[in-house]
């Protein structure tokens, strides 16, 4: 319709077309009676313009009273027309269509992956457009607002940019046992709900951080100072994040907590000295506890082990006295049954066996002769020992021996003197003993 339309007026579009801009067949044709062919140049801008006014005439119903005439003539005579009310219509509908067109494709947008558009209708949430092409009602009906829903933004608390750069007003926490503790963290994380986050909060990046701050004092005003120094940090990282979300959620702020990095975790600056201090003491008083531990588990062990070893000793003698008695008291019992069955020979007996034990652990011995007062003794330990010298002797001797030509000749008078001593003592002893 809209080009029948543009055809109707006479109006052209076509950069090919060879008249385009030389006017009307009429104008031409004055033209070419002025001696002047359309084609002898470029189009004449004041031609054109004339052109234009013609048509724009002719659109809003404007027709000529007179003759022909040329295009100045007709510009010139405008107050001779006569308006075309139906033209004018026409006109005023193409205009219309044609803003009205406009109007409806400004409300097209595109929304990128990972992002979402939420659409607000006279400023009230309305829906939410996936990722893709979308369309929406133009201005001032509804608006659109592009959300970045996958990004992993990232709140820093009790520190900008830097952990040097401290921010004291918000890292300095009480813990629950009256200790002050400097912390800074880092708190990420990504939206769950578009709508919420934009509806719902007013300061976005401050609301975050507030709740980070809130959480972290609550779960260290919980935590003694030790715990939160040393053993407890990634237990309170983990615990705060848990409450941040839980205080976002209660909020309505769309907010999905992922992670919370505990960047530092130190006494305040002004008693850092003091701290050291205590903290060193209180490593040597570990490591001396450590030695008096291990020295404790050196020396109770083998107290112990000799305690044990003695009892069992004592055991041991305990049990073999006992034993012992026992069997003395066993043997005597057996013996008396036998006295009393023969007293004369249980007592010769008794007094071989007791003789016999004596004289074995004995190297004196002494005999009485039954016919004379003399008394007989036996040096038995000193013939023990005398004979056994010159065996030893003579070993020693045969080490230190020199060669046989360098040995003088024995004495042979000295040896024989001594034979025959010991002879006649072995006599004597064996007619003693008979």
């Amino acid at each position: 319709m809209l080009v029948s339309l543009l055809k109707k007026i006479g109006l052209k579009f076509s950069l090919n077309d060879p008249r385009w801009g030389r006017g009307s067949d009429d104008n031409n044709k004055n033209q070419n009676q002025d001696g002047k062919r359309p084609n002898d140049g470029p189009p004449d801008l004041d031609q054109l313009w004339r052109d234009f006014n013609q048509r724009l005439s002719n659109l809003f119903g404007n027709k000529k009273t007179g003759g022909g005439g040329n295009g100045g003539g007709d510009s010139g005579g405008g107050m001779n027309f006569k308006p075309d009310m139906k033209g004018a219509g026409i006109g005023a509908a193409v205009i219309a269509a044609i803003v009205a067109f406009l109007w409806l494709v400004s409300g097209f947008f595109i929304v990128q992956e990972g992002q979402t558009g939420v659409v607000m209708t006279f400023g009230k949430f309305s829906h939410m457009t996936p990722a893709g092409f979308n369309w929406r009602w133009p201005a001032p009906i509804q608006s659109h607002e592009i959300v970045n829903v996958s990004q992993v933004r990232t709140v820093e608390v009790g520190y900008r940019g830097n952990v040097k750069n401290k921010q004291q007003q918000e890292s300095l926490m009480l813990t629950e046992d009256e200790n002050i503790i400097d912390i800074q963290f880092a708190v990420q994380y990504t939206l769950k709900n578009a709508s919420d986050w934009i509806f719902n909060n007013r300061e976005h990046e401050e609301m975050v951080k507030q709740v980070a701050e809130t959480a972290m004092r609550e779960v260290v005003g919980r935590s003694k100072m030790d715990f939160v120094l040393y053993e407890g940090r990634e237990k309170i990282a983990f615990d705060s994040s848990q409450l941040m979300q839980q205080i976002a959620d209660r909020y309505k702020s769309g907010v999905q907590i992922t992670n919370v990095t505990m960047q530092g975790v130190q006494p305040p600056e002004q008693v850092q000295a003091a701290f050291d201090d205590a903290v060193k003491a209180g490593q040597d008083r570990e490591r001396q506890k450590n030695e008096g531990q291990a020295y404790a588990n050196d020396v109770i062990p083998r107290a112990r082990g000799a305690a044990s070893r003695l009892m069992q000793e004592s055991e041991a003698y305990r049990s073999s006295v006992t034993a012992n008695a026992q069997g003395e008291a066993s043997r005597f019992k057996q013996v008396l049954v036998e006295y009393q069955k023969a007293p004369a020979v249980t007592r010769d007996r008794m007094y071989l066996e007791t003789m016999q034990k004596i004289f074995s652990s004995t190297t004196k011995v002494m005999v009485d002769s039954k016919g004379s007062n003399n008394l007989l003794y036996l040096p038995l330990d000193k013939l023990i020992a005398q004979t056994a010298a010159p065996a030893s002797a003579a070993s020693d001797v045969a080490a230190i021996r020199p060669p046989a030509s360098s040995v003088p000749p024995p004495d042979t008078t000295a040896l024989e003197a001594q034979e025959s001593r010991a002879r006649e003592s072995r006599n004597s002893r064996d007619r003693e003993v008979r």
